[in-house]
């Protein structure tokens, strides 16, 4: 396992924390540029504020979203391994999740993330639809990354999984 997530984030006092983490500085250094790029693109260019909701997930709060149904994943998700985040819009200093997202869908995939609303399939219409989320690891090799079998290094595509 990369010694980003066993270095930095295992060692962080909230790593059980139950409630929403939004510390940037919790994304792994390539996902938090491609993060970072893709805001400043889209204010930049599409006059769209975006900021960043959640990044790191506890094992506890991945459980609660599950019971909550807000989640498909029970256990951990690329949450919890800094390479995930939920990026919404920035409306007077409050996050709101309204109006179409298909804009960061583009934005994710000419950064190299793959789009929660579409989980990396442009164009298929996923079983579970998450429009703010974006994370750095193909959902083919999620099982590997759960399992401490993957990390990916600093040039992985998810698209050539």
């Amino acid at each position: 396992m990369e010694s980003f997530f066993l270095d930095v984030i295992a060692n962080d006092p909230r790593f059980h924390q139950t409630g929403v983490i939004s510390d940037i500085k919790l994304l792994e250094p390539e996902t938090r540029a491609r993060v970072e790029a893709i805001i400043e693109e889209a204010r930049r260019s599409k006059g769209i504020e975006l900021m960043i909701f959640e990044t790191y997930r506890s094992r506890e709060r991945q459980k609660a979203l599950f019971d909550q149904k807000a989640s498909k994943l029970k256990e951990v998700g690329v949450h919890h391994y800094g390479l995930a985040c939920d990026i919404v819009k920035n409306i007077n200093g409050e996050p709101s999740w309204k109006g179409d997202f298909s804009f960061l869908g583009r934005l994710a995939r000419k950064h190299g993330l793959v789009w929660g609303g579409d989980w990396g399939n442009p164009g298929v219409k996923p079983r579970f639809f998450d429009g703010a989320h974006v994370q750095r690891c193909s959902v083919k090799k999620q099982r590997a990354l759960f399992g401490g079998a993957w990390y990916p290094h600093a040039g992985y595509d998810p698209y050539k999984d």
